[in-house]
């Protein structure tokens, strides 16, 4: 550090608090928009199945545990794509994880579309998935490494709204395109980011928090410089740099100890009850969402145009909930909303299962509350997780954390198909709803606030 400063280059802690001390500007809404549209494409890749099962179903004669198995098919791949990602994050850099993830989740809807079976659709949509997992959590821990502590939930949240924008695009695109020209439309559509993939080293800089945890102080301190003439040239001032009182670097740093960090001191129960929210949260939402055209094509023998517009309009009610967490989470703090968000999902999945789901109007109508609660916690968990560890570890953290949503992912539509069949709709829905509410508890109990303070403060 000693050296580094004699060569004139800043000190570690002067570098983080020139980054925390910068304002949010057009810079920032830049790098959000840039990955906001791989975030779009990514919710819209995956969610794309549930919209093109409806037109195949029939015709493939796919019995309901097949009909699981390949809407699970990609959050399995996720797993596997989230605990790669996280580990390849920490050693190479976030950028070129994302810019490869991007690429092969794009590739991989185009397998998607040339598939014509059981067997090789679930292979494509595994691999599929694969770059899915590796995307988002990254993704999710550069930009939260870019915000400073005071906005930080807002700026993150706008961001994750384009997921939400993702999953209704998918239900707009199953509505208009695939009645008319097929279920092959919804996967070219996926191809897409490619573009992007190929642009993303060129138009985004390495994380400045993850230069200064590698020790490349040089490259960190010229990336915040860059940062600091681009806001400037907006004529925006930029206040003082206060540094964070120094801390001894922990052991733990070390490559070899970062499993072991996550269950030690302060991060082993923000571990154990982050893992329990991410799965009560998704296996939840994604267990409902993924089916629900399908359902209506089956159980209620709607067409595939209806099917696929009642889906849209619950992926709606949970866009409005998403917004409604990025205008609030700051002011209300992390813990309470959560309670909030999965006790109002909760109980409106257990109320339904109490006066039935008889007709599809009362099952749109139920279930699309339920989204617009569940959809909030969803996307305020992102944010949650990469505040809870430290910059060392934090990409790592993150995606294991994460890769407990893609084990719920997987298991809610698995959990559909085997259960519904046997025991009906209703009993589904209690245990969705039972699992939320769980969620619930588990975070009014262990969960930690983090609202409002540098994550350097908040996870040294």
């Amino acid at each position: 550090m000693q050296d580094s400063t004699s060569r004139g280059i800043a000190s570690a802690p002067m570098i983080l608090a020139r980054l925390e001390r910068i304002p949010p500007s057009r810079w920032h809404l830049k790098v959000r928009a840039i990955l906001g549209i791989a975030l779009l494409f990514d919710a819209l890749d995956l969610l794309a199945i549930s919209f093109a099962l409806p037109a195949f179903v029939n015709a493939w004669k796919l019995p309901p545990s097949e009909i699981g198995w390949i809407i699970s098919a990609a959050f399995i791949g996720q797993l596997l794509g989230a605990l790669v990602a996280g580990w390849l994050a920490e050693r190479v850099g976030r950028v070129p994880v994302i810019a490869g993830a991007v690429a092969l989740f794009s590739i991989m809807s185009f397998c998607c579309a040339l598939s014509g079976s059981f067997g090789p659709l679930v292979a494509a949509r595994f691999l599929e998935g694969v770059g899915l997992g590796a995307e988002v959590p990254i993704a999710n821990t550069y930009i939260n490494e870019l915000a400073r502590g005071a906005e930080r939930g807002r700026f993150y949240v706008l961001y994750q709204t384009l997921f939400a924008f993702g999953l209704i695009g998918a239900g707009f695109l199953g509505f208009v395109m695939v009645p008319r020209i097929g279920w092959q439309s919804m996967f070219y559509v996926g191809t897409l980011p490619i573009v992007l993939a190929l642009a993303l080293p060129r138009l985004l800089p390495e994380s400045p928090r993850w230069l200064v945890s590698r020790g490349r102080l040089a490259e960190a301190d010229a990336a915040v410089s860059a940062i600091e003439r681009s806001v400037a040239a907006q004529g925006k001032s930029l206040p003082p740099p206060v540094l964070a009182p120094a801390r001894a670097a922990p052991a733990a740093a070390r490559e070899e100890s970062r499993w072991q960090e996550i269950f030690e001191g302060i991060y082993r129960h923000r571990t154990f009850s982050v893992w329990a929210m991410w799965f009560c949260c998704f296996s939840t939402t994604y267990g409902l969402q993924a089916w629900l055209p399908t359902l209506y094509r089956t159980a209620f023998h709607m067409g595939v145009s209806d099917s696929n517009l009642y889906g849209l309009i619950t992926q709606c009610c949970g866009i409005f909930g998403s917004f409604l967490c990025a205008f609030s989470v700051d002011r209300t703090g992390r813990r309470p909303w959560f309670v909030f968000a999965l006790l109002g999902g909760g109980t409106t999945l257990l109320a339904l299962a109490a006066v039935g789901p008889q007709t599809a109007e009362r099952l749109l109508i139920f279930v699309s509350v339920a989204s617009f609660f569940m959809s909030s916690a969803a996307i305020g968990l992102n944010l949650y997780t990469s505040e809870l560890y430290p910059t060392r570890i934090r990409a790592f953290g993150g995606a294991v954390g994460g890769a407990w949503q893609r084990v719920a992912a997987a298991l809610g539509p698995l959990v559909v198909g085997y259960l519904a069949p046997l025991y009906g709709l209703g009993t589904v829905l209690l245990y969705f709803g039972g699992l939320a509410l769980i969620g619930a508890l588990v975070t009014y109990i262990w969960a930690d606030e983090t609202g409002g303070r540098p994550l350097e403060e908040v996870s040294p």
